[in-house]
């Protein structure tokens, strides 16, 4: 299974929209600079166009990063994939951890968007190798045998 990295996203604080920077380092923490970096199973969060394609049919006018999501991606259905699936970007490589999240009571995505996407279709990895990442990138995503 193979996709895509349409926008590489960070924050400077948790809950809120990330800007779209094109490029980044992803460290043994997460992405470099990113408010969500850190030594937990949330490092990195990935999100689908279709999942963001569901929420501009309401009518919203989203971007990339809107979900706080760090890798915006294409033509991967995330939130199916078993937990253990690894992710190879370049030299990175990522291993899903969770899908979907609680939102926080004052989540300022929810609050801007109406609702928030991430609870079902976002996901969450942690980094195996770091290495840097950018618009364009393949994935190949292999999941783990039983």
């Amino acid at each position: 299974m193979k996709g895509m990295v349409l926008a590489v996203n960070i924050s400077e604080n948790k809950g809120t929209k990330k800007k779209n920077i094109g490029e980044c380092e992803i460290t043994t923490n997460g992405l470099l600079n990113d408010a969500h970096s850190g030594d937990w199973h949330r490092q990195v969060s990935l999100l689908d166009i279709k999942s963001i394609k569901k929420m501009k049919k309401l009518g919203l006018n989203l971007d990339y990063g809107d979900f706080a999501e760090n890798i915006t991606t294409k033509g991967l259905t995330l939130y199916k994939l078993p937990i253990g699936t690894r992710f190879y970007i370049n030299s990175v490589i990522l291993e899903l951890t969770q899908i979907g999240k609680e939102c926080h009571f004052d989540c300022a995505i929810k609050q801007q968007v109406g609702k928030c996407i991430m609870p079902k279709e976002g996901v969450f990895a942690k980094v195996i190798k770091p290495g840097k990442i950018k618009i364009g990138d393949k994935i190949i995503v292999k999941i783990p045998k039983d």
